[in-house]
């Protein structure tokens, strides 16, 4: 297996996008990543496409924006995992590169959910569950699942909805500084609370956004990579894992146990301490398509101990400063959630964050050169964790 580096990455902006379509804002990402990586259309092996698809009018997503972007004649791919489409793409990517199958692969994670309306957005991710059961026969929405975490662990701990909304105030109050949010605008816990209830006790602002956005990262071999950049950034160890459709099949609402495999999988490769990760990562986007899931993801990855995740971000534990700062994008929560898009997200920015070139107010102490992204599907169906180093 040869050792896979990150040379290249864009990213375009995140929000209601009108005006574009589908292929053109691929584009704005694709352009960006290539110049980034100092290579051109030709230079690519091999297209992988992270596109969730089925609200968009684009089925056929590679062919489509591999002809918009002058890619064509090049292999393409379209994978799906749900909300973790994007990092399942860059693994499929990666595992390309590794194996010797090509030497440049380019990743594009894209999305266009405002094509539809809310209600079929709602459905649609919602049947990422066990649609027979519990979608079709009880009506189970994703905020109605997290809503069900949410109110165990309220229930077990003794965290409030203040604590929730920490999560939100702390993810707007990154986002506001970056440009390529959905929402980049500051918020008060008093906001949070006065949100209308989705699911109780989420509200409006425990919510991510249903974003359109697209994110592009260009992988290259070892050997490849030492010719393009001084600051390759590389891909330690990748974890993931999934678990039952059914979510009465899991023993309980505390841990997913996906996220807790996927992490002790990626750490065991990137050669990390799962006993406290926290000393060795410098930075982390994780997955928080609700606040409940950025603190159940603390202590599924080992930042915090099970039940007190809470009080990481109770204390400011997870802002810069902190223990580990965690999502200084603004996170799914203000930055968006365009789900293709997403994990292809993360690793644009945990790159930035490794070469110290995210926007003033949000730039992490690099002291290991280490980065962490953390990508779920579904409630935990799938889970992705990645380690990236200088």
């Amino acid at each position: 297996m040869r050792r896979v580096a990150i040379v290249g990455v864009g990213h375009g902006k995140f929000g209601t996008r009108n005006d574009v379509n589908l292929a053109e804002m691929a584009w704005e990402a694709i352009k960006e990543a290539l110049s980034d990586a100092g290579v051109t259309q030709k230079d690519i092996d091999y297209v992988v496409y992270g596109h969730a698809g089925g609200w968009s009018s684009e089925p056929m997503t590679p062919i489509v924006v591999n002809e918009y972007a002058g890619l064509y004649p090049k292999g393409a791919l379209r994978v799906e995992a749900a909300c973790a489409t994007g990092t399942a793409a860059i693994k499929t990517g990666y595992d390309a590169v590794a194996s010797g199958q090509a030497d440049i692969v380019l990743v594009v994670g894209v999305e266009k959910m405002n094509e539809s309306p809310t209600p079929t957005v709602v459905e649609f991710i919602g049947r990422a569950g066990n649609y027979f059961w519990e979608f079709e026969n009880f009506g189970l929405t994703f905020p109605g699942y997290y809503a069900l975490y949410a109110s165990a662990y309220m229930a077990r701990t003794g965290a409030t909805e203040e604590d929730l909304c920490r999560v939100a105030v702390k993810n707007h109050y990154y986002a506001s500084m970056n440009p390529k949010a959905h929402f980049p605008r500051k918020i008060t816990i008093e906001d949070c609370l006065k949100s209308r209830y989705i699911a109780w006790p989420l509200k409006l602002y425990d919510s991510s956004p249903i974003t359109d956005g697209a994110a592009a990262v260009v992988l290259a071999s070892e050997e490849i990579a030492r010719k393009l950049t001084d600051t390759p950034v590389w891909i330690k160890g990748v974890g993931y894992a999934t678990d039952t459709a059914n979510l009465s099949r899991r023993p309980d609402f505390k841990l997913r146990r996906a996220s807790v495999e996927a992490a002790r999988m990626a750490y065991k490769r990137a050669g990390i301490d799962p006993e406290a990760p926290h000393k060795q990562i410098d930075v982390a986007e994780i997955h928080d398509a609700f606040t409940i899931a950025e603190i159940l993801t603390y202590e599924e990855l080992g930042i915090a101990k099970p039940d007190e995740g809470y009080k990481l971000v109770r204390e400011e534990q997870t802002m810069i400063g902190g223990v580990l700062p965690v999502n200084l994008s603004g996170g799914l929560k203000a930055k968006g959630h365009p789900i293709g898009a997403t994990g292809v997200s993360m690793a644009v920015e945990i790159t930035r964050q490794l070469r110290q070139e995210v926007e003033k107010g949000r730039q992490a102490p690099i002291n290991n050169g280490v980065g962490l992204a953390h990508n779920v599907g579904g409630t935990g169906h799938y889970t992705y964790v990645v380690i990236y180093s200088l």
